[in-house]
């Protein structure tokens, strides 16, 4: 009698748990639905709604973490990459979700982030600027460039700091290859330049940059939003 209701117990547990990851995989689907249809994506985005079991979550109605990989994103001609929004503190009532209402879900933070690939970067500097890759938190960069004349060829770190208008560039120290040694003040204005960032989803602007083998990784964190904001955009 002991191992037939040990062989239950299993059972149920094994029906619960598959209740419960069937259950999330629904609830995942329906909210990929409803952001491409609120955000004329091209593509339907990963969701991924963490937290187990998820099924207490559902009937509290509040989901620790959701996050939304959304991939491409282009505004006014300009497209960053591997785009991500991660959510936290969600709200959404059980009725919303069973129902494919997910418009009104919200988030008590939402943290948005994109890769603005080098070519990108590359596109928006001056001429003067041959190579780019990451350097820590900055950018190393091969410049040829003429000071009054005088060829100069060396090689340069580049700050990085958020702008309301995208990805401000500026150098902090510039070593020549041979030759008279220039000053970083001689370079300074020829090696400063704005990399246009498009509107993130959510509205929200740039507040923190990292550099990745891939790109700058530029994210932005809005407070108090809904599912149905990422079509929300600033011009």
């Amino acid at each position: 009698m002991r191992k037939v209701l040990v062989v239950l117990l299993i059972l149920v547990i094994v029906g619960v748990i598959a209740a419960d990851r069937i259950g999330v995989r629904v609830a995942e689907d329906r909210i990929a639905q409803e952001v491409a249809a609120q955000s004329d994506l091209t593509q339907r985005p990963d969701v991924t709604i963490h937290g187990i079991p998820f099924l207490t979550q559902v009937i509290g109605g509040e989901y620790d973490h959701i996050e939304l990989g959304i991939g491409d994103w282009t505004q006014q001609g300009v497209t960053v990459t591997d785009v991500k929004v991660d959510m936290r503190g969600v709200e959404a009532a059980l009725s919303q979700v069973a129902g494919g209402n997910t418009a009104n879900v919200t988030a008590r933070t939402a943290t948005v982030s994109a890769v603005a690939p080098y070519e990108l970067i590359k596109k928006n500097a001056p001429r003067e600027v041959r190579r780019i890759e990451p350097k820590g938190d900055d950018l190393a960069v091969d410049v040829q460039t003429s000071v009054l004349g005088i060829q100069v060829n060396g090689t340069g770190v580049l700050q990085l700091k958020p702008t309301d208008r995208g990805i401000a560039v500026s150098p902090v120290s510039i070593e020549t290859e041979g030759g008279p040694r220039i000053p970083l003040s001689a370079l300074k204005q020829q090696l400063t330049w704005v990399v246009r960032v498009p509107a993130l989803p959510l509205g929200a602007k740039i507040s923190q940059i990292q550099p990745t083998p891939e790109g700058v990784r530029v994210g932005a964190t809005a407070q108090n939003v809904k599912l149905n904001d990422l079509q929300r955009v600033q011009r």
